[in-house]
């Protein structure tokens, strides 16, 4: 096979890119222009990419994988990823990458409130967490199930931290979403997206990209709010499949995630890239000034990580 023809072939699997999340489809397609390796789109969530990637361990599929934070240790810990360090790996903060490479962070988004403001009426744009507890908001509220969705037992951790509870210590959000249920909330199980846009959902918690993606990309009439009690900022990582087919292609792609077009990219979706210096002026007019930001903690992956169980166990057996 001449080296020409072998190119033509080149591809790359990745697990949980899917085209509609975070923009992924125009970055498979770069990586296709730019690299010439084919990515075909794949719509698993963190949780399924991880269970396939274990199911798979002895004839691997995959080459590399895309997961939110909460995933990332327990994806290493099953033996899955191997270690890694793409280029402009020095400049990842440490707390953003496993040391000896086996994940590192791509770029992140904040938990606050997605809000239809058609749909609200005239019902007040609530400013805080506290304000969602109000009898004007019955019905209003929704939130992705905890038992299952990472952003669910993001947003239970979020709320949680905001009002003095720690990761050992779940009061505050368990009493707090107890409160909750009494509004009537809408608990889907998938991601909503569509929901608030059509104002089914008026309020949702949910990340700050996906709201600006309504309010500038499909123009809805939708805006983002960053709790006055404060919030946590989540990571978004990659890692290299252990004995993956097409390695090299892999290696390959996640140099290129960190590449300084594909961080650009990334923030022109309205998610903050890990190399917070390639979010252009443009893309950065579309975020909450920097004063709310402020608002915003890097969540302790390893620690949300140790508390997921007990997130689900106590919402299942106290709040549902």
């Amino acid at each position: 096979m001449s080296p020409r023809h072998a190119d033509a072939q080149a591809r790359a699997i990745c697990y949980n890119c899917p085209p509609e999340w975070a923009d992924w489809g125009s970055q498979l397609k770069a990586i296709k222009s730019t690299l010439g390796i084919d990515v075909p789109a794949d719509n698993k969530n963190s949780g399924q990419a991880t269970a396939a990637l274990i199911a798979e361990k002895a004839s691997p599929v995959a080459d590399v994988v895309y997961l939110g934070g909460i995933a990332a240790d327990p994806a290493m810990n099953a033996g899955v990823l191997a270690p890694y360090k793409p280029a402009g790996w020095d400049k990842i903060p440490a707390d953003l990458k496993d040391p000896d490479g086996h994940w590192f962070t791509i770029h992140s988004g904040t938990l606050g409130l997605f809000i239809n403001t058609s749909a609200l009426g005239k019902v007040p744009v609530p400013q805080s967490w506290a304000d969602l507890l109000k009898p004007e908001y019955k019905g209003l509220v929704g939130y992705l199930d905890p038992t299952s969705a990472a952003v669910g037992q993001l947003g239970v951790m979020a709320i949680n931290l905001a009002l003095g509870g720690s990761y050992d210590n779940l009061d505050p959000a368990i009493k707090f979403f107890k409160e909750l249920a009494k509004n009537q909330p809408i608990v889907p199980k998938q991601t909503s997206y569509a929901r608030v846009i059509s104002g089914e959902i008026p309020i949702l918690l949910d990340y700050d990209f996906n709201a600006y993606r309504g309010q500038y990309t499909d123009k809805a009439p939708v805006r983002f709010v960053i709790p006055k009690e404060g919030t946590v900022v989540f990571p978004y990582v990659m890692g290299l499949v252990k004995g993956g087919p097409n390695a090299d292609n892999g290696k390959k792609v996640l140099d290129y995630v960190l590449s300084d077009a594909s961080q650009v990219m990334w923030g022109n979706a309205y998610l903050r890239p890990v190399f917070a210096d390639k979010l252009s002026a443009e893309a950065k007019t579309k975020f909450l000034p920097d004063a709310d930001y402020a608002r915003a903690k890097p969540v302790d992956l390893k620690k949300l990580a140790a508390a997921q169980k007990a997130i689900i166990e106590r919402y299942r057996n106290e709040v549902n």
